[in-house]
């Protein structure tokens, strides 16, 4: 009987022992594990300037690093009724390569939420004529699309996707991770629709020591709360277009308040005659105020361009 207790009593032991050591074990590495999905905000500054529409020109202060989120440019029907005529960088395909080339920039990413026309308008003429100009480009967005979907388009335009895309051609996919130069981007989800069916999506990007939030055209949906979360992003561009296809100001002020961002700017309004016009701006600053004030609204005009510091 006395053999058959210290035996138990041995065991009681080695189990508690490594019950204590999985409890040190769990201690040491669940910090780890959630500064790897969200990391600590940093304080820093970029440039940002609307190009009407859905379309955000993105960069460090001295545009080695330079980002742009969706490619209608020159084509872009977003600065007519605000009544504000393009600058020479915007108004051509020529004036857009002959712009990012004077920056001399070290990396530039062409960033692609979907397929619509609003959004891919320009893309495959502003990639051909960047990378024709020698500029770094590269460019991203989900990876069946870029894979797959975009292929012929590709090579049509004498672009090869094993260079010119993200991961030697394979991009990523949602909860991946893509780096050009000294940027980093992750795809996230956004509800809508697209023309050849592969999924939309939103782009966090990391640029200049700041962490983007670009929601892309999408409704609201409970999934912001968990990408506010997990990357803890620090400025938000929010669709406030409303009509047939997106959220409006008011659900993209609840947006703001569930990513938990401290600075907004609206976009993809007054593009069309399907969407609000000027005044969704303003609109959106009013939901915010009301919904979570502690945000700051950078309400712009198409061609705008300002620092942004976190």
């Amino acid at each position: 009987m006395r053999r058959s207790h210290d035996i138990r009593a041995g065991l009681m032991d080695r189990r508690s022992l490594l019950q204590g050591m999985a409890l040190l074990g769990g201690l040491t590495l669940c910090p780890r594990i959630a500064g790897a999905q969200a990391g600590a905000a940093k304080a820093g500054t970029i440039m940002v300037r609307w190009l009407g529409g859905g379309v955000v020109e993105l960069a460090t202060p001295d545009y080695k690093q330079m980002a742009y989120i969706d490619a209608w440019i020159w084509n872009n029907a977003g600065w007519t009724r605000f009544n504000v005529p393009k600058p020479p960088e915007y108004a051509s395909k020529d004036g857009f390569v002959q712009y990012v080339k004077s920056k001399s920039p070290q990396a530039v990413l062409v960033l692609l939420t979907h397929d619509h026309g609003d959004h891919i308008g320009d893309y495959f003429e502003m990639l051909q004529a960047l990378n024709a100009a020698g500029v770094p480009v590269k460019t991203g967005g989900q990876s069946d699309l870029m894979r797959k979907g975009l292929v012929p388009q590709f090579k049509s335009a004498g672009l090869d996707p094993a260079q010119i895309v993200l991961n030697g051609g394979g991009s990523m996919n949602f909860g991946g991770i893509s780096k050009h130069g000294d940027m980093t981007v992750h795809l996230v989800p956004a509800i809508h629709s697209t023309l050849a069916g592969y999924p939309s999506a939103g782009f966090i990007v990391e640029i200049g020591g700041v962490r983007v939030y670009a929601s892309g055209d999408t409704d609201l949906f409970g999934d912001m709360k968990l990408i506010g979360e997990r990357y803890r992003p620090q400025l938000g561009f929010f669709c406030v277009g409303d009509g047939p296809y997106t959220m409006g100001p008011e659900d993209a002020a609840r947006a703001c308040q569930m990513t938990g961002i401290s600075q907004a700017v609206p976009v993809h309004y007054a593009h069309n005659a399907q969407v609000l016009g000027i005044q969704a701006g303003e609109d959106f600053r009013r939901a915010v105020a009301a919904i979570a004030p502690s945000v700051k609204v950078h309400v712009m005009k198409p061609g705008d361009s300002m620092p942004v510091t976190t």
